[in-house]
């Protein structure tokens, strides 16, 4: 992918090194849900399913992240930056129980970089791990 849709900040990242020590290999995925709202949840690999329609946005430290596609639909436009900050978010997130949470943080592709995401045509859907 010539434009990465999903970064990383070096505190997530190396969060996401200590998490993956912990619980092996991890995705993340985003859906827009009711309890979080934006925010990614990490689990391990295995304990949460990718749908066909989530959409695969790319890795980030060795990790797929996933959205969902009616998520995708409204955030086309959006560079993601993962980052990590204090505060306690969902239960279900494997970094909970280290009073912090992954938190997303966004800006809009520049014309160059979404044309060029256009270009290179939609984004591939379902798992790819």
């Amino acid at each position: 992918m010539s434009v990465p849709r999903v970064e990383v900040t070096p505190a997530a990242e190396a969060l996401l090194r200590k998490m993956q020590g912990l619980h092996g290999p991890l995705l993340f995925h985003q859906s827009g849900g009711c309890c979080d709202g934006s925010a990614p949840m990490c689990f391990p690999r295995g304990d949460f399913r990718v749908g066909q329609e989530d959409v695969y946005l790319g890795d980030i430290v060795r990790t797929p992240f996933y959205m969902s596609g009616p998520q995708f639909e409204l955030w086309r436009h959006t560079h993601l930056t993962v980052d990590v900050v204090p505060g306690r978010g969902s239960g279900f997130s494997v970094e909970a129980p280290e009073g912090v949470r992954f938190l997303i943080r966004s800006r809009l592709f520049t014309d160059d970089e979404y044309r060029a995401l256009e270009q290179e045509g939609p984004p591939l859907k379902g798992p790819q791990h």
